[in-house]
C-alpha cells in the first residue's frame, strides 16, 4: 500500500461509450490503491472561454440564455467552446464577445481558470477580463443564442445577484468575483498568453486523428 497522495492511478483500459458533436463519454478502468480496479465514466469536452466585459463606469455585460439541462434561462457571461482546431483561447474569446455581445475590447487579461465538474468532466474554462470596449460586428446567431438577452449590470449588483441565488452559473460566479478583486485593486490579472495546462486534449486529439477540422464538432465518419 502506497502512502496517501502518492498512488499512481494508471489507466488499464478505456472504452468509448458515446460520441456527440460537442462532447464524448468514455469509461476508464483505473488501478486503485490496494491492488483493486475501479471504473470511472468521464465526459470529454473541448474546453471553453468566458469574458467579463466591463465598461468604464464599472457595468459588466451579462447574458440571459436558455439552458435545457436545467430547463431555465440563466444569467451568464459571454462564452463559447474551444472547438476550432489550433485556435488559442484569446482568439475564441474575442469572437464570442463579438457574437454574443456585439463588442470588441482594447485590453484583455486572464482572470482565472476553472475545472467546472472535476468529479466526472474534463471541461475547463479560461475566464478573461475585457476592458476599453467598443462596438463590433455581431454576426449571425442561431439556436439558443437567437433568444439571448444582453444586459449591462453594475458590478456590485452582479455580486448581490450571486449572493441572492439569481446567478448560479459557476463560470459567471468565478468571473464576477475575480473581476471584483482585480477592479478593486486587490489582485493582479495574468497576461493573455499565460500557460494553461488544464485545457482538455482527449476529445480534440481524437477528432483531429479522425480527420475532423478545423471544426472539431464534426463527427468521425
Amino acid at each position: 500500500m502506497t502512502s496517501p497522495g502518492t498512488h499512481d492511478f494508471r489507466v488499464l483500459d478505456t472504452e468509448l461509450l458515446l460520441e456527440s458533436p460537442i462532447l464524448a463519454v468514455r469509461r476508464d478502468t483505473l488501478a486503485m490503491p490496494g491492488g483493486d480496479t475501479g471504473r470511472r465514466e468521464i465526459v470529454e469536452h473541448f474546453g471553453a472561454v468566458a469574458v467579463v466585459a466591463v465598461r468604464d463606469n464599472g457595468d459588466l455585460a451579462l447574458v440571459r440564455q436558455y439552458r435545457h439541462s436545467v430547463g431555465a434561462h440563466l444569467w451568464e457571461l459571454p462564452a463559447g467552446l474551444l472547438d476550432v482546431d489550433g485556435e488559442d483561447e484569446i482568439t475564441t474569446a474575442r469572437r464570442e464577445l463579438a457574437e454574443e455581445a456585439g463588442l470588441g475590447a482594447g485590453r484583455w487579461d486572464v482572470l482565472c481558470d476553472l475545472v467546472t465538474s472535476p468529479g466526472f468532466c474534463e471541461e475547463t474554462v479560461r475566464v478573461f477580463l475585457a476592458r476599453d470596449l467598443h462596438e463590433a460586428e455581431r454576426g449571425e446567431v442561431e439556436h439558443e443564442e437567437a433568444d439571448l438577452l444582453l444586459e449591462w449590470t453594475p458590478l456590485d449588483e452582479a455580486r448581490e445577484m450571486i449572493m441572492s441565488g439569481e446567478i448560479i452559473n459557476s463560470i459567471a460566479i468565478s468571473g464576477i468575483m475575480t473581476a471584483a478583486e482585480v477592479l478593486a485593486g486587490r489582485a493582479e490579472p495574468r497576461p493573455v498568453d499565460a500557460p494553461n495546462p488544464w485545457r482538455p486534449t482527449s476529445l480534440p486529439r481524437r477528432r483531429r486523428e479522425a480527420g475532423a477540422g478545423p471544426d472539431l464538432k464534426k463527427l468521425p465518419q
